[in-house]
């Protein structure tokens, strides 16, 4: 699997990993470390069509993360510009540089620089490496015809459906995707430093639940091990102290601590107690 796997990467021109729809933490810390190992040698991008939440913000990398997947063709729009005030658009180059010229026509200005908007469209990457997910509702970018001749890579800890497409797969049971990752990075003898390192710890931990879900293996802990060697730090979850809430405010307890005001005793509590009898002997 390791070579194949390989292969594909070494004969790809451009790359681009994509994460699924409303993904997973362990799926984005998978995808950006493997994002991340690439970046020195290969042409690659990263892409998910939902927003990044807060808590991926921990992670290395995520401001890479993009949610428009076009960039290989450059395009300018002039934004609330009437197209009819241009007279004519032409280029020139000077000194190597290519310079765009737009003339308006006779009684109008020209457009203004806030009105410049530009874009990317076209997917230009001829691999694509889709990280995680189940079918192509998660992908949905996939619909499109810029990928109707790239190679489709999967990644996931279970089998991915898209229908009629071929897709390479390297999906297997693991712990998490941030796993699956570890091992062909380091298989492929791809750049493993201490940011992807740290990546993919925490990546383990949290897709792993903490080590307690059923596909932890003897492997994991392998792998997780060789990971903190190469520099990988984990940052476990603060637990919150009961004393440092008030008495009256602790968590999941309805019941109030009143303060016991001290009082003292009478004075003849304290004394000796003479005790009278009626009886008649």
């Amino acid at each position: 699997m390791e070579n194949s796997f390989k292969s594909l990467i070494d004969s790809a021109s451009s790359i681009l990993i994509l994460l699924p729809s409303k993904p997973y933490f362990d799926q984005v810390a998978a995808g950006l470390s493997l994002y991340l190992s690439l970046m020195g040698q290969k042409n690659v991008n990263i892409s998910c069509p939902s927003p990044m939440l807060v808590e991926f913000n921990r992670l290395v990398g995520v401001n890479k993360i993009v949610t428009e997947i076009g960039n290989k063709n450059l395009t300018l729009k002039f934004s609330n510009y009437p197209a009819d005030n241009i007279e004519k658009v032409s280029y020139d180059i000077e000194n190597g540089e290519f310079k765009l010229m737009v003339v308006p026509k006779t009684g109008f200005a020209s457009p203004k620089k806030e009105q410049i908007d530009l874009n990317y469209s076209g997917v230009s990457a001829d691999t694509v490496i889709l990280m995680g997910g189940a079918n192509e509702s998660h992908f949905p970018n996939l619909s499109t015809k810029d990928f109707e001749a790239a190679k489709l890579i999967h990644i996931g800890v279970r089998g991915l459906s898209l229908g009629s497409k071929e897709v390479m797969s390297f999906a297997k049971p693991a712990s998490s995707a941030s796993e699956l990752v570890a091992t062909l990075i380091k298989q492929s003898g791809y750049s493993l430093d201490a940011d992807i390192a740290t990546n993919l710890v925490m990546g383990i931990e949290e897709g792993s639940n903490h080590f307690t879900n059923s596909d932890v293996t003897a492997e994991t802990f392998e792998i997780f091990a060789q990971l903190l060697k190469a520099g990988g730090q984990r940052f476990p979850t603060q637990k919150v102290e009961r004393a440092s809430f008030p008495q009256e405010a602790i968590p999941g307890e309805d019941i109030k601590l009143e303060k016991i005001e001290k009082k003292e005793a009478p004075k003849d509590w304290l004394e000796p107690k003479i005790f009278k009898g009626t009886s008649v002997s």
